[in-house]
């Protein structure tokens, strides 16, 4: 899949229309999403001690480099809904989360190696109905995957309030 896809990628380069974006999604992000969910591949972010360390590090910088709206850390992977502040890039706060993460996951007794995969998905927020269903799709994610409490973390950013509401563990 890695292969058709950066094929893929080569022929279709950014920025992308709507329908462009879907096909992208089609062709990849959700063929990925019941592999995921069925728990396949490294599952390191189960262990509480390492989804704590993915869990700070969005939370560091969240006001001051972006505004976190709504996360999930799920045994193998995680899914954001974040505005970027105007100074901000997506691949640079990606490319942090990720750096850091790795090198403190893997300071943790009897981790090493990669964690991460190369690349990310990316999706650009087109209007409210848009951000409504990403919310919900990430509130929602843990349930359809079978997880159980205390195998995730969640947290979702009560509208219209300052103060977050953080759900999980």
């Amino acid at each position: 899949m890695a292969a058709e896809r950066k094929a893929w990628l080569a022929h279709h380069p950014p920025p992308w229309s709507g329908e462009v974006e879907r096909e992208f999604h089609r062709r990849f992000s959700h063929r990925m999403e019941p592999w995921l969910d069925a728990g396949h591949g490294s599952c390191v972010l189960r262990e509480p001690a390492c989804r704590a360390v993915l869990v700070g590090t969005f939370r560091y910088r969240d006001g001051s480099r972006y505004s976190m709206h709504a996360w999930v850390v799920m045994p193998n992977h995680a899914h954001v809904l974040v505005s970027l502040h105007p100074e901000a890039l997506l691949e640079r706060e990606v490319g942090a989360w990720k750096s850091v993460s790795s090198r403190r996951i893997n300071a943790l007794p009897g981790r090493r190696g990669a964690l991460w995969q190369e690349d990310y998905f990316d999706r650009l927020v087109r209007n409210q109905q848009h951000f409504t269903r990403c919310a919900n799709y990430i509130r929602r994610n843990p349930e359809k995957a079978g997880l159980r409490e205390g195998e995730y973390a969640l947290y979702e950013r009560e509208l219209g309030e300052g103060a977050p509401s953080p759900r999980g563990d």
